[in-house]
C-alpha cells in the first residue's frame, strides 16, 4: 500500500514540475493575482490523477488485494473472539445454573 502510495506521489511530483515548467515558459496560463501557484498544484491535481488512474492499474490491484486479505483476517480474527466469549459465557451460565437448581 505504501508503495501505491508513494508511486502516486511520484506521478503528481512529475506532472508538478512539468506543469510549473509550461506555466513558466508561458505555454499554460498563468493564475489570477498571487494564485499562481496555488493554480499550478491544482493544475498537476488534476493531470496526475487521469495518469495515475491509467499507469498504476497493477499497483493499485495490488495494494488492493493487500487490504480485502487484511480486512478478511481481522473478520476471521473478530469472529473467532466471539465463539470464544459465546463459549466462555455459556460454560459460565451453565455453571451458576447448575449451582442454582
Amino acid at each position: 500500500m505504501g508503495r501505491y502510495t508513494l508511486m502516486r506521489l511520484g506521478v503528481f511530483a512529475g506532472c508538478l514540475v512539468v506543469v510549473w515548467g509550461l506555466v513558466y515558459l508561458g505555454i499554460a496560463p498563468r493564475g489570477l493575482g498571487d494564485s499562481n501557484y496555488m493554480w499550478i498544484v491544482l493544475l498537476a491535481l488534476v493531470i496526475s490523477a487521469p495518469i495515475s488512474f491509467v499507469v498504476l492499474r497493477k499497483e493499485r490491484d495490488r495494494a488492493s488485494a493487500q487490504v480485502v486479505a487484511r480486512v478478511d483476517r481481522m473478520k476471521t480474527n473478530l469472529e473467532q473472539n466471539r465463539s470464544q466469549e459465546d463459549g466462555v459465557d455459556d460454560a459460565t451460565r451453565g455453571g451458576v445454573q447448575g449451582q442454582t437448581s
